[in-house]
């Protein structure tokens, strides 16, 4: 199998599969105890805690772990709205954010508060102009805002964004999920969010960084673990091996930046060379200013689950944001907020150390698959 679904979870980095089976004998006791054992797992805890938030560009003490990166956004988004009702209740999102900061919208809806959603350009990046007016009208408790799509790879103006929010005195809570551990963090944040699958850590740890200064309350019962803010027990395994693959895939920044040179150049391969190769071929996203690791295209007379489907029978694992898949009829909300094409999308997102063969042979094979679908369908 070719695996080119990176954007939903990077495989596990060698040094987080070291670090879990290392804590799994040391780290395994309850940190909050004080005999030995858990206080050995509170050092490891507490040791991943400060790696993990020097490269966020916070402080320890800022940093808490959640069962999820949507855990996270979901404790980010509702704990700012409650600790900020006094200042008003009015919400400020981007049309193309992911569905966790959505579903933390509707929720906030639903208990009486207002919801603003700026729109985008056709290659996915938010209103700039319209993100700054709307996070200055009066009310606005907070603005939420991606550093770059997890369906398209466009990177998002945080820090006019950023700029904004600090003008009206309104926290900005940045959903980094795609972007961290792959590019430089933007530092002018409020509220921070990350998940450690995305950039080669195990599943099931989310990232929630808190700046010193902003008014944050739970929306859960309260609860004694992670400094009041994260409820349940702590996975230190989990945590250990997160933190040991983020200090890996940042520890040399050359290194990282030569590999996404490389991926970005292998995604404008596939960016130049689909439109050649399959006829009525929309690739959508920003050409320029994007993710390195992702690219989205959408074939016209093809549905996006069945493509999905010979694409895998034919060994090569990818994503799409089309419609009519297991879980939902309904399009891509950020391909419909893009104003384009929605089905027949394929998202390849290539995992680091992928190889220019692997590319090459999801080449090759995509023109025929889309052939075949297309005159299954009666399409010449």
């Amino acid at each position: 199998m070719v695996y080119l679904d990176a954007a939903s979870t990077e495989p596990l980095h060698p040094a987080a599969r070291d670090a879990l089976l290392a804590a799994l004998d040391s780290g395994w006791a309850d940190p909050a105890r004080l005999y030995g054992a858990a206080r050995r797992a509170q050092m490891l805890l507490e040791q991943a805690r400060a790696d993990v938030a020097d490269v966020l560009g916070a402080r320890p003490d800022e940093v808490v772990f959640t069962a999820s990166g949507t855990q996270a956004v979901h404790l980010g988004v509702l704990g700012a709205l409650n600790g900020r009702r006094r200042i008003g209740r009015h919400l400020v999102i981007g049309a193309v954010e992911h569905s966790s900061v959505l579903h933390a919208a509707e929720e906030h809806e639903h208990g009486g508060g207002t919801v603003e959603v700026v729109g985008v350009s056709r290659t996915g990046e938010v209103d700039a102009e319209a993100f700054a007016e709307a996070v200055s009208r009066p009310g606005t408790a907070l603005a939420c805002l991606q550093t770059g799509n997890h369906e398209v790879g466009t990177l998002q103006p945080v820090e006019e964004a950023a700029a904004a929010c600090r003008a009206a005195g309104v926290p900005l809570l940045v959903d980094a999920a795609q972007s961290a551990g792959r590019l430089p963090l933007p530092r002018d944040w409020s509220v921070l969010t990350a998940s450690a699958h995305k950039w080669g850590g195990p599943a099931g740890v989310g990232v929630l960084a808190v700046r010193k200064g902003t008014r944050w309350r739970s929306p859960y019962p309260q609860d004694e673990r992670e400094r009041r803010r994260a409820p349940g027990f702590e996975n230190v395994p989990a945590i250990v091996a997160a933190a040991a693959a983020l200090r890996a895939r940042t520890g040399d920044a050359a290194a990282q930046a030569a590999e996404n040179a490389r991926l970005s150049a292998l995604v404008e391969r596939v960016r130049t060379e689909v439109p050649r190769l399959v006829p009525d071929v929309e690739v959508v996203g920003d050409p320029v200013r994007r993710l390195p690791h992702i690219v989205t295209f959408s074939c016209l007379y093809v549905e996006g689950e069945a493509l999905l489907t010979e694409l895998d029978r034919a060994g090569f694992a990818v994503s799409s944001g089309s419609s009519c898949t297991a879980s939902t009829l309904r399009p891509s909300h950020v391909l419909e907020a893009m104003g384009v094409l929605t089905h027949g999308n394929v998202r390849v997102s290539l995992p680091q150390g992928v190889s220019e063969g692997d590319v090459d042979r999801f080449l090759a094979a995509l023109p025929d698959i889309v052939r075949r679908i297309r005159a299954s369908l009666g399409v010449h």
